[in-house]
């Protein structure tokens, strides 16, 4: 079958190869992917920036598709299913973290960018039958990272003044629908002005372009400070951050992608009594709540802009330069 392999043999990091499938395990089925969506961490693995990098694997934690076989122990009523496929493995029995045998498909095992992938039974779970193919594989990783965020330690409720910042990527436009589904007031930031305009005809209240220097002045004027802070940037960011939180608020981040910050005003935290919590993705439970609330809230994750499995690098290279707005997907039609 062919495959997108990490490879340190090229420039490019990726390539298409011939990959040959592995046998089926009892426990596990062999899915036709339909359709695979990119994440940060694949670039990442291209830039050798994630931990136990492997050559040879094959990308992707995003997928969609049809349940083509069954290793004898998994139960037969999956064949021929439409399913899609819950990236998170190994999360363990707390809910409150992820267990030192946590997993995520596609590195350092195969993922999903490829024709077929093996998987273990338990990870499938029924393809939302209001969304396309492209639409389903968009889901699963930032649709739980997002929920997680949102309902689990954001605990969000219905008029609360949330703020999601770097709108346009995949788990915050994820954040962002859910909080606006939940009922909450519901702001964002990003960098364009593009973004922040296609934002607000999703449903979002306002959005401030975070390159402005008093965007945080701006942002407590307009809503008097907010509830919850959804963010994945940290860095210097922060010491805004802080200061639009309502007291009693909690700032919610789910990756570091600007690195640590280099000042924290811990008095503002402990006066103002604000909750600053780590997350990442979320257990099986937190998928399958995921899952119930986008089939009941009919929420259409956003998909910015589908390539074939053979112009992959085109789009791990709009991934890199930032300028998607929602998933960015690979179609294997």
């Amino acid at each position: 079958m062919k495959g997108l392999i990490l490879t340190d043999k090229i420039s490019d990091r990726i390539a298409v190869r011939d990959v040959e499938l592995p046998e089926l395990k009892d426990d596990e089925v062999l899915v036709e992917i339909r359709a695979a969506a990119l994440n940060h961490r694949d670039q990442w693995c291209r830039e050798g920036r994630y931990p136990n990098i492997q050559n040879g694997v094959i990308l992707g934690s995003d997928g969609a598709g049809v349940v083509k076989k069954l290793g004898r122990d998994v139960d037969p009523t999956w064949q021929e299913k439409e399913v899609i496929i819950n990236p998170a493995m190994n999360w363990g029995e707390n809910q409150k973290a992820q267990s030192k045998d946590f997993q995520i498909l596609g590195m350092p095992s195969h993922g999903t960018f490829a024709e077929f992938v093996v998987v273990k039974g338990d990870r499938l779970y029924t393809k939302p039958e209001h969304l396309s193919w492209e639409e389903a594989a968009a889901l699963p990783l930032g649709g739980l990272t997002a929920y997680r965020s949102v309902f689990f330690h954001g605990k969000v409720e219905k008029g609360q003044k949330v703020l999601v910042t770097g709108f346009g990527g995949g788990v915050a436009q994820f954040a962002a629908q859910f909080a606006v589904a939940a009922g909450a007031e519901v702001f964002v930031t990003s960098g364009k002005e593009e973004k922040l305009s296609i934002a607000r005809q999703q449903g979002v209240k306002e959005g401030f372009n975070y390159k402005k220097e008093n965007w945080a002045e701006d942002a407590r004027k307009v809503t008097g400070g907010f509830d919850l802070v959804i963010d994945s940037a940290v860095g210097d960011t922060w010491g805004d951050l802080l200061k639009v939180l309502k007291p009693g608020g909690k700032l919610v981040f789910y990756g570091a992608t600007l690195g640590n910050p280099t000042g924290l005003d811990m008095r503002r935290v402990f006066w103002n009594q604000l909750t600053i919590q780590g997350s990442t993705m979320g257990s099986d439970s937190n998928f399958e709540e995921m899952l119930a609330f986008v089939k009941s809230t009919k929420i259409v994750p956003v998909v910015d802009q589908v390539f074939k499995l053979d112009d992959a690098l085109q789009a791990f290279d709009r991934m890199k330069a930032g300028d998607q707005i929602g998933k960015i997907v690979l179609s294997m039609d």
